[in-house]
């Protein structure tokens, strides 16, 4: 069974299951005359798609389009699967993440470096996407996907630089991939809008990341589609939230990393992710909000990989804390 929620007529959400958490990661499937995924998420997740796409009565072969956001495998390393289970469709990416698809290796190698024996369970197999069958969008192009809808890319760096967000005509709705960070979701029952934004490594610019968001802020959207996790129809929190935290993320990093020059990247990074649990679970308490199970644990791990990508631009930007 998949577990899908619907937005709209044209909109659901296949949960993709990732890394084995209900809630973590959001395969959006958008049915207008042309079908279209948005993040296909790692490999293990593609049986859970295929299920979903099922439960929709949606043949593998009427979807025209899969976009990734960007190239981090949570988002894309299930692309190449996928799209030989797609026959018809193409894949479309942004500029910087093109030659990544075709040839994953570094890809591979990247993740196998930090996820150890644990790759092959989290993300085999990466495969890679023929050349043919890939599309390039630059910031401001579209593409058309109904007789008056259209999808609009635009280059939105600071989680990374191959990451660009989509806007839908129709609903006035923008997929953000990780740009503007990511939604607690699960807090809702407990009468709070949570989020926090996504700095994990290796591109993390938090300059950039502003720049971005004051840009889909000025597009005056109507609702964000976040691939952690779900949609929020309340565009001006999300900006809000994230430029309340990314300075507090950045400041209470900078003080960690000057104090711990000498330390190894592991060790400074873990003493990053403890003062960041300190600050959010804080924040939290404060408003007397109950840290329930699933999103301790998605906390955990978003801001253990915050806090690396924290350490990784304050030692590579010194000056810039």
């Amino acid at each position: 069974m998949a577990y899908i929620n619907t937005i709209d007529e044209r909109i659901s959400i296949i949960d993709s299951l990732d890394l084995g958490m209900q809630g973590r990661t959001s395969c959006y499937v958008l049915q207008d005359e042309k079908v279209v995924l948005f993040e296909p998420s790692a490999s293990p997740s593609i049986p859970h798609l295929l299920d979903g796409l099922a439960e929709l009565y949606i043949p593998l072969e009427k979807i025209a389009f899969i976009i990734v956001t960007h190239i981090h495998l949570d988002h894309a390393g299930g692309a190449g699967l996928l799209l030989e289970k797609c026959q018809n469709a193409k894949l479309i990416v942004h500029p910087k993440g093109a030659k990544h698809m075709i040839d994953p290796s570094r890809l591979i190698s990247g993740a196998r470096a930090v996820y150890k024996n644990e790759f092959d369970r989290l993300f085999h197999p990466i495969i890679p996407v023929p050349e043919h069958r890939l599309l390039i969008k630059k910031h401001g192009e579209k593409i058309k996907i109904g007789n008056n809808s259209y999808l609009t890319f635009f280059d939105s760096p600071g989680h990374a630089n191959h990451h660009f967000s989509i806007h839908d005509s129709v609903s006035n709705g923008i997929f953000t991939g990780d740009t503007v960070g990511i939604y607690y979701k699960d807090l809702l029952d407990q009468g709070i809008e949570f989020y926090l934004p996504s700095t994990s490594p290796n591109q993390f610019n938090p300059e950039a990341m502003l720049a971005s968001v004051k840009m889909i802020d000025e597009l005056q959207i109507d609702k964000i589609y976040f691939s952690h996790f779900g949609m929020s129809c309340h565009p001006k929190i999300v900006y809000s939230e994230l430029r309340k935290w990314l300075p507090k993320f950045v400041d209470t990093a900078q003080k960690v990393v000057e104090k711990g020059k000498d330390t190894s990247f592991e060790e400074c990074s873990k003493a990053v992710e403890t003062e960041l649990k300190s600050l959010v679970f804080n924040e939290l308490l404060e408003q007397n909000i109950v840290i329930v199970d699933s999103v301790y644990d998605m906390l955990k791990l978003d801001l253990s990989v915050s806090a690396m990508g924290l350490v990784d631009y304050l030692r590579k930007n010194p000056n810039k804390g």
